[in-house]
């Protein structure tokens, strides 16, 4: 069965390996099919691809798009872009913008907390792109202030708490008519990640399909059997192609490592195929 990876990050967005060296892991891995999906950013899609090249593995060009739905942040990842479509490139311009608000105002918070020269070091480490989340939560375990990015996140960055911003993202219909007018396949990311009830999820996949959306992520990072079999049921009843993806985004995260079998339970037609120019899998293989 063909190992593939539908879900990665480089230090292009908020991951800790150049496009270069996600590829050279990825290989060393077994993974076979690969598809950067970087935040809100296509920067690192060539130097992956080239590396990609080299090393055998076919090549995807992907992106995760932040997405402003009902007062809360979805994450679209789009598969088989044209990274130079003017709609898209325009999207990414606003994403850009606003990721390089939110890290102001969130730099402010950290200050008030301890951390100095927040914004600078955080532009420091996240050079070219704005900072993200994880560059802030390296800064307040480097000063001392949380035992580690996990902890970063759980006593000051997550929703709820102290530095917390909310920002503004795209729309889902906008999001999902960038991806497509890009000749792409839109995936809902990580779908049991929202902190949603069964109710809110139903309301979610409704408004993605009717927006155009055609996948979703059926194994994505460190998911359980119990919640892949809920994933497939909910793409079942959809009617939606599935993916697979690490969410890698650094080797210190050993739960969302590259090459683990990422396997679609078999009732789904899988996303590759639509991308591969195979059957619009639509759905064929989905009771």
């Amino acid at each position: 069965m063909l190992n593939v990876d539908l879900h990665t990050h480089s230090d292009c967005s908020d991951g800790d390996l150049s496009p270069e060296s996600l590829v050279l892991d990825a290989a060393r891995a077994g993974v076979e099919c690969l598809a950067l999906t970087d935040h809100d950013t296509v920067a690192g899609l060539a130097r992956a691809r080239k590396a990609a090249q080299a090393h055998g593995i076919d090549f995807i060009n992907g992106i995760e798009l932040s997405v402003s739905w009902r007062g809360r942040t979805l994450h679209i990842v789009g598969l088989a872009i044209n990274p130079d479509t003017p709609a898209l490139s325009t999207l990414i311009d606003e994403l850009q913008k606003a990721r390089d608000e939110r890290a102001t105002r969130l730099a402010g918070k950290l200050e008030k907390l301890g951390v100095a020269d927040c914004l600078a070091r955080a532009r420091a480490l996240s050079a070219p792109a704005p900072p993200g989340r994880p560059h802030f939560a390296r800064l307040l375990a480097e000063d001392g202030l949380c035992s580690s990015l996990s902890d970063a996140f759980k006593r000051h960055l997550r929703p709820g708490r102290a530095a917390h911003v909310k920002a503004q993202w795209a729309e889902l219909q906008q999001t999902i008519e960038a991806i497509a007018a890009a000749q792409g396949v839109a995936v809902l990311a990580h779908p049991l990640s929202y902190g949603m009830t069964a109710a809110w999820q139903d309301r979610m996949l409704t408004a993605f399909k009717a927006a155009g959306g055609q996948a979703m992520e059926v194994v994505c990072g460190a998911y359980n059997p119990q919640q892949i079999r809920r994933c497939a049921e909910l793409a079942t009843r959809y009617r939606l192609m599935g993916s697979v993806g690490s969410d890698f985004h650094s080797p210190a995260q050993r739960w969302l490592r590259l090459g683990r079998p990422l396997r679609l339970p078999p009732q789904l037609s899988p996303v590759w195929q639509r991308l591969h120019g195979g059957p619009p899998a639509g759905l064929e293989g989905v009771a």
